[in-house]
């Protein structure tokens, strides 16, 4: 059963939010403020399907987001708050700006002057890293972070629902291999159902799966998690800690390293 959802950022510099996984995160939405754009229509989009629509105000121009971000990390230097990361993320998928290569060595350079410390990440699905100016750009970012919620097609498709139907896992694993040793893979576990059919990539099968495919990409780690907020899917479930970290142990003994 599907639900209106459209938790949507309204600015194209949000936050600083803390994130459990990235520590204190100042968001860059590089898509509409008023509607979403994506290449995947997940389940558990917490931005909601796409069938909301892409809004009216467009994607924002180069020159805003550098203004927005300065205005942003200037106040937060002089009122000394703390920043760990700056993450590209937002309301779809921030490679599908047409400028994101140059957006980010722009990010990259305000951080250098305000914040040096801390770190550049981009939140991508992964369906975009064929281009090779996108795929150029993940590779300026410190935590180049990349999409695989299943090793199995059809598992795939059901959770993800690419809109793009070229857009194969088998495809996607030797693509992913360009970023070996650098790039993070992310996989949401989750169980539920979505149209009357069962999800589920936490059974032994979907792990096996995965763990065949990290150690054919060799990231540099693997980020697994699971739900913790709403979803547009209202039959989903999520897969809670004890049980992340026995999967987490099965991904360490083929020798990947995990975090949550």
């Amino acid at each position: 059963m599907a639900k209106d959802q459209t938790v949507l950022f309204h600015s194209t510099v949000f936050g600083p939010i803390h994130s459990r996984r990235l520590g204190t995160s100042l968001g860059i939405n590089l898509l509409p403020d008023d509607g979403k754009v994506c290449t995947f229509d997940c389940v558990y989009c917490e931005a909601g399907y796409n069938a909301q629509g892409t809004g009216t105000t467009g994607l924002p121009a180069t020159e805003r987001v550098a203004h927005d971000l300065e205005e942003k990390l200037r106040h937060m230097t002089e009122a000394g708050e703390r920043l760990d990361v700056i993450t590209f993320s937002g309301n779809g998928e921030p490679t599908l700006h047409p400028q994101f290569g140059e957006v980010v060595e722009i990010v990259n350079a305000l951080r250098d002057k305000y914040f040096p410390a801390a770190k550049t990440s981009v939140l991508t699905n992964s369906t975009r890293i064929f281009d090779e100016k996108v795929a150029e750009g993940l590779e300026k970012v410190d935590n180049n972070i990349l999409k695989l919620d299943s090793a199995i097609e059809s598992t795939m498709r059901l959770i993800d629902n690419p809109v793009q139907r070229e857009f194969t896992v088998e495809r996607l694993v030797e693509g992913l291999k360009r970023f070996s040793g650098r790039g993070i893979i992310q996989t949401m576990f989750l169980r539920g159902e979505h149209d009357g059919k069962p999800i589920d990539n936490t059974s032994p099968e979907e792990v096996d799966a995965l763990i065949a495919a990290y150690r054919e990409i060799r990231p540099k780690s693997v980020m697994i998690y699971s739900l913790d907020r709403s979803t547009p899917e209202e039959r989903l479930v999520k897969v809670e800690r004890d049980e992340l970290e026995r999967i987490a142990a099965r991904i360490r003994e083929a020798g990947i390293e995990v975090s949550f």
